[in-house]
């Protein structure tokens, strides 16, 4: 059904809305700040900076037990995804826990295998004359780096992209799709922590075991809990990273100066990065009500849920200067592109790492490449928005 009004009927997956939100994001932000929808289970969307960040910091009010952009409630399992789908107290120890694993010197050795990917996928693309940056390039780096960093075969790679695409894209609006999807990544991260609790095989120095290891108040996690942990890492680690390098390259293949800027450059792509991480952010959680509250002269109730569009936050005009525009090389950039508060996204100096390393290799491979002639641009929205096929020329 047409969406009439976007201030009092929304739809987070409305295939213009996907395409393009900027504009829906700043009419809002003019005439009312705060919308709601009845739709997917009902929801309160804020799109003001201040806004976003008040319901993100107020975990007194705002629950994580359900961040999905369509509620639990419409038959789908809840993911208990420790840290991301706890509250404090408990939250904070499951997040100090694997704060050594994303730390910058963790992530920073990840650096050779990261544009190793890379280069591999270049060479595979080889003397082409065109190419699908996102299918061909984009999707397959966050995939092996994370399988890498889990310890588990790269070989799944395949499987473990077809999970993601049923979980996330998929999922919200059809909830088999993603219960199945889960069913199959619950059974695989229980096989690999038997096998490595058994002794079917060695412990290396992976996620998985390390979880296995690690303790909270002295105690070894549960199961459920390092399952849950894997399966956050994979599904979170992947679709955003890979969202986050497509926006990327299709900026650059659509903005000829920005993309010869850079190569003429290459020292400004780590502040480029920022600015199109601002620019082109892909994330939206979800908070639940758990106590009465008034935010933005609207009151919300226990139970309801409310949406936190990040990268509607990173389009505001009070916040930034010239707001709409991308500008890479923006100095003065407080996005919240990884979120904010007490769950702003650990993997940020990994998603990071990978975006420059993909850009780097790109450029340096390809550096007049463009959008092809004539394409068409998919994108797929809701919880993780990014383009899914991105063809352009390379020469």
């Amino acid at each position: 059904m047409t969406v009439r009004d976007w201030a009092t009927d929304y739809d987070y997956f409305d295939d213009a809305f996907v395409a393009d939100p900027y504009d829906v994001w700043a009419d809002l932000r003019e005439r009312c700040p705060l919308a709601h929808t009845d739709r997917h289970g009902g929801s309160w969307m804020p799109t003001t900076y201040d806004l976003i960040a008040e319901i993100a910091y107020d975990t007194d009010h705002f629950s994580s037990r359900d961040v999905g952009v369509v509620g639990a409630g419409e038959n789908r399992p809840l993911l208990v995804a420790p840290p991301i789908t706890s509250d404090p107290p408990f939250h904070t120890a499951a997040r100090r826990l694997l704060l050594p694993a994303f730390a910058p010197k963790a992530i920073d050795a990840l650096e050779p295998l990261t544009r190793g990917v890379a280069r591999e996928l270049l060479d595979a693309i080889g003397d082409a004359e065109t190419a699908d940056a996102a299918v061909d390039y984009a999707q397959h780096i966050p995939v092996r780096v994370i399988a890498h960093m889990l310890g588990v075969p790269a070989a799944m790679e395949a499987t473990f992209t077809e999970w993601i695409i049923r979980v996330l894209p998929s999922g919200p609006t059809d909830p088999d799709v993603g219960i199945q999807a889960s069913r199959e990544m619950l059974q695989f991260f229980r096989q690999q922590v038997e096998r490595r609790r058994d002794g079917g095989g060695e412990r290396d120095d992976d996620l998985i075991s390390f979880l296995l290891d690690a303790r909270i108040d002295g105690e070894a996690l549960t199961d459920k809990h390092i399952i849950g942990t894997c399966m956050l890492i994979l599904v979170a680690g992947i679709d955003t990273t890979w969202s986050s390098i497509g926006s990327a390259l299709w900026h650059l293949a659509t903005h000829p100066d920005d993309r010869q800027r850079l190569v003429d450059e290459p020292s400004l792509i780590p502040t480029a990065v920022e600015e199109l991480l601002r620019a082109y952010s892909p994330v939206t959680m979800a908070r639940v009500v758990e106590e009465e509250i008034e935010i933005g002269d609207r009151r919300l109730w226990p139970g309801e849920r409310v949406l936190l569009p990040f990268p509607a936050g990173n389009r505001d005009p009070a916040k930034f200067d010239d707001a709409a525009a991308v500008t890479i090389d923006r100095q003065h950039n407080r996005h919240f592109a990884f979120g904010i508060g007490i769950h702003r996204c650990l993997g940020s100096n990994l998603a990071r790492l990978e975006l420059r390393m993909a850009i780097e290799e790109w450029l340096s491979r390809f550096p007049a490449f463009r959008l092809g002639d004539g394409a068409t641009v998919q994108w797929t929205g809701g919880q993780v928005r990014g383009p899914r096929s991105i063809p352009v020329t390379l020469r």
